[in-house]
C-alpha cells in the first residue's frame, strides 16, 4: 500500500510533462528493483523481464501511468484509507494495477520461480486515446503470444474479453467575424453553424448501437462579435467496424448550412473494435485463478483501452487485471486493499503458469 500512496501523491495528468517525468522516474526505479530492465520510447516506459527456465512465448502486459485528474486534485480529493477502501486520484485507473504488477514480479523472482519473458508497456497518454503509443503497442503485440491488460476490471472483479471501438474526432468550423449589432449579416457565425452540425451528427448515429458524447465545445470570444471560429471534440464508441465506417463517412460528408462557413473534421485518436475471440486465454486464467482459490469470469466492456489494438490484431488478449474498485474518472474513485493483494497473487500465478 505504501507504493500506491507514493504513486498517488505524484499526480500525473496526461500532457503534463513535468509531472509525468517525476512519476516515471519513481516507477522505473521500482521496476528495476523488481528485476526489470527499463527503457523509454518517448514518454512511454518499456520494461523487460528475461525468461527463466522457459523458452518461447513472450507475454506482453499493458498499463499506463497518466490519469484524467489535473495537478492539484489532491487538495480536494486526498489520499485516504478507510478499512478496505483506498481513495485518491488515479488509484483505480490505474496506479493500483502498477503496484500489483511490480509486487507480483518481486515475489516471483524472490521465490525463484520459472517464467517466460515478460514485456511491459506503460503508456503516457492512454487517457486521451494513446495517440503517440499506438505504434509501440502494435510492435510489441506482434512479438507476443498473449497480452494481459492492466486496466480496471468490471465491477466485482470480472475480466474484459472485448471492447467497443473508440474514436475521437474534432469538428472545426471557420466562419467570419463581424459586429454583432452594426453589421451582423456580414458575418458567418461559426458557433451557430457548429450547433446545427452537432444536431446533424446525432442524425448520423441515430438507429445504430453507437455511443456519442460531445466532450468539448469552444469558440467565439465576445457577445458583440459574430463568432469566427468554433470546434467540438466528439467521443464515439462502436460495437462493430461496419458502424464505425458508416458514421465516419457521414462525418466526412457533412456540408455547411451557412454560405461562407467552412467545415473540417480531424481524427484525434482511434482504437479499433475488439470483438471476443478464442476463449482459450480466459479459460487458462480461470483455471489458474481457481488453483489459488479465486473465481473469475469475463465479458466484453464498453470502455476502450490499448487492448483494443492487440485484440483487433488477433493476439490472444484479456484485460481488467488491475485490482477491483470503482469510480473511474469520478471523484469517488476507490480501490480495494484486499483486491490489491488478491490481484498480486493472481498475477504472480499467471506469470509462473
Amino acid at each position: 500500500m505504501e507504493a500506491l500512496r507514493r504513486y498517488t501523491l505524484l499526480e500525473s495528468p496526461t500532457g503534463d510533462a513535468r509531472a509525468l517525468a517525476a512519476l516515471a522516474e519513481v516507477l522505473e526505479a521500482d521496476a528495476a528493483a523488481a528485476g526489470f530492465a527499463t527503457a523509454r520510447e518517448g514518454d512511454h516506459l518499456l520494461w523487460t523481464l528475461p525468461a527463466r527456465g522457459v523458452t518461447g512465448g513472450e507475454l506482453l502486459l499493458l498499463s499506463h501511468y497518466d490519469t484524467v485528474w489535473p495537478t492539484g486534485t489532491l487538495a480536494t480529493m486526498p489520499w485516504s484509507v478507510d478499512g478496505d477502501t483506498i481513495r485518491g486520484p488515479g488509484v483505480y485507473d490505474t496506479k493500483a494495477g502498477l503496484v500489483a504488477l511490480l509486487a507480483a514480479v518481486t515475489r516471483l523472482r524472490a521465490g525463484g520461480r520459472d517464467h517466460p519473458e515478460v514485456r511491459v508497456v506503460v503508456v503516457a497518454d492512454e487517457e486521451i486515446g494513446s495517440p503517440t503509443a499506438g505504434d509501440l503497442v502494435r510492435a510489441e503485440a506482434a512479438r507476443a503470444t498473449a497480452v494481459l491488460g492492466m486496466e480496471p476490471p468490471h465491477p466485482g472483479g470480472d475480466l474484459k474479453t472485448g471492447r467497443r471501438g473508440s474514436t475521437r474526432v474534432r469538428l472545426s468550423v471557420t466562419g467570419a467575424e463581424a459586429h454583432a449589432a452594426l453589421d451582423p449579416d456580414a458575418g458567418v457565425n461559426a458557433i451557430d453553424e457548429l450547433v446545427d452540425q452537432l444536431v446533424r451528427i446525432r442524425g448520423v448515429v441515430a438507429g445504430r448501437p453507437v455511443l456519442l458524447n460531445t466532450g468539448t465545445i469552444a469558440g467565439g470570444g465576445r457577445t458583440n462579435v459574430v463568432a469566427g471560429a468554433a470546434y467540438a471534440d466528439l467521443g464515439l464508441r462502436f460495437a462493430s467496424s461496419e458502424d464505425e465506417r458508416a458514421v465516419l463517412a457521414g462525418l466526412d460528408g457533412l456540408t455547411p448550412v451557412r454560405e461562407g462557413a467552412v467545415l473540417e473534421t480531424c481524427l484525434l485518436s482511434h482504437r479499433p473494435t475488439w470483438r471476443p475471440g478464442d476463449p482459450g486465454l480466459l479459460d487458462r486464467i480461470r483455471r489458474i485463478a481457481a488453483g489459488i482459490g479465486q473465481r473469475l469470469d469475463g465479458r466484453p466492456a464498453d470502455g476502450a483501452a490499448d487492448t483494443n489494438t492487440t485484440g483487433a490484431m488477433g493476439v490472444p488478449t484479456v484485460d481488467g487485471l488491475a485490482p477491483p474498485g470503482g469510480g473511474a474518472h469520478a471523484r469517488h474513485e476507490w480501490v480495494s486493499a484486499a483486491g490489491l493483494e488478491q490481484r498480486t497473487d493472481l498475477l504472480e500465478a499467471l506469470l509462473a503458469g
